[in-house]
């Protein structure tokens, strides 16, 4: 790991830097506060999932702290729900803005909510997508009755409540969830923005304005749990304030044909699309690779590609996901090979080994076959890295950091 991070300040730390000065000038603002930036990312993940036999799920988590100055994202996942007969599940990732405050209470008393709000025999679907909107709502209610007052900070939700009949689909504000089904994306979440339609009109409705895209030229996401400030318009319901709780929940039917289904935080989001993340996954799932091991290294992809957001994923399997081949995984290890001797070549094939930024990049300019569906290059960093850091240990040569005089903190 301390090798990929090497890699990622060599890509993109002059980019982060940029990034960094030009928020600062232009005061721009990611939902509350300055995007201050680190040095170098916070690259150590710990990856976690579960099984339920019974129901034939399966689920992995990670998380990653990246280029943030502070890790605001959390998570939850349940496998069973109490005094809910097998097949029920929940799932959620939160994505915390001015503090991980408001999304560390989601992580831990929304599915208590959810629960509440289901009871023991929930009607279903139209009875399940009502209790998820009043548990959202009173999750909120509770969270407001605890908060600081005067205190800035929320947080985005995204939740999936699995059922033996159906998938519930609530979210608020910009974390995503997309089903894959039958070999495509079949379901995607929309983002809560204040320029969608029915957003901007709840917003004027209710004396806000909207500036450079933002809600009072500040939030850019329109619902969420927390940020009361948003959420004082007089003789106005929760669901009507400038900023909702209320999330927009769908109810799809299972199919045979459900593969799975991946809850993200936006930093994963703005690393890769839809189709190229679904594509990714199958891919991994296709090599036999565990559900918590895929997302691990979705995100340490997505953190090559150029996320500069924490990110956050949960990868839930349905009977129906891609099982391993034996072709695919003996593609995956002669791709591995191959980089591997392409690596030791380059650096063997100059009085002095190149940096590892310009053996990724020279890489990237070659036509390789057989690189991952939607990732490519950038999900073989950590291969890459290791191969090179192996080498320059071999070599006994000294590595400089990005800048040319820094060196690693060797803490990643």
């Amino acid at each position: 790991m301390a090798a990929f991070a090497r890699l990622l300040e060599h890509l993109l730390w002059p980019a982060c830097k940029k990034q960094e000065a030009e928020e600062e000038e232009e005061g721009r603002r990611s939902h509350h506060g300055p995007r201050s930036l680190l040095d170098a990312p916070r690259c150590v993940q710990r990856p976690h999932g579960g099984a339920a036999a019974s129901c034939g799920l399966r689920f992995g988590a990670s998380a990653v702290q990246g280029w943030r100055a502070h890790m605001e994202d959390a998570h939850c996942a349940w496998l069973e729900l109490p005094g809910l007969p097998p097949g029920w599940a929940f799932f959620a990732v939160l994505d915390g803005h001015g503090g991980a405050r408001a999304a560390l209470f989601g992580a831990r008393h929304l599915p208590g909510h959810v629960l509440e709000a289901l009871g023991p025999a929930p009607g279903e679907p139209e009875g399940v997508r009502g209790a998820l909107r009043r548990a959202f709502l009173s999750a909120d209610a509770r969270l407001r009755a605890l908060w600081p007052r005067g205190e800035p900070g929320g947080t985005t939700a995204v939740a999936l409540l699995v059922s033996p009949r159906f998938l519930y689909l609530a979210h608020c504000g910009d974390s995503r969830a997309m089903l894959s089904r039958a070999g495509a994306v079949a379901f995607s979440t929309e983002d809560h923005r204040p320029l969608r339609p029915r957003e901007r009109e709840r917003i004027h409705n209710a004396g806000g304005t909207i500036r450079r895209r933002r809600l009072e030229g500040s939030l850019a996401v329109s619902r969420a749990l927390g940020d009361f400030a948003y959420k004082e318009a007089p003789g106005r319901p929760p669901e009507l304030q400038l900023v909702s709780a209320e999330p927009e929940v769908t109810a799809l039917a299972r199919q045979a044909e459900d593969e799975f289904l991946l809850l993200a935080s936006d930093g994963v989001w703005d690393a890769m699309s839809g189709a190229a993340l679904a594509g990714l996954v199958a891919s991994r799932l296709r090599l036999g690779l565990a559900p918590e091991l895929l997302c691990a290294q979705l995100l340490d992809t997505c953190l090559c590609k150029g996320s500069l957001d924490n990110m956050t994923c949960i990868l839930v399997c349905f009977p129906g996901a891609p099982r391993p081949c034996e072709e695919a995984i003996r593609k995956e290890l002669a791709l591995d090979t191959a980089l591997g001797h392409r690596v030791a070549a380059l650096c063997s094939s100059a009085q002095e080994p190149p940096n590892l930024n310009t053996v990724f990049w020279t890489l990237a300019s070659e036509d390789i076959p057989d690189l991952p569906p939607g990732g490519g290059l950038h999900c073989k960093a950590a291969v890459i890295a290791e191969v090179y850091s192996q080498l320059y240990q071999a070599s006994g040569h000294q590595r400089q950091g990005p800048t040319g005089a820094r060196k690693p903190t060797g803490t990643h």
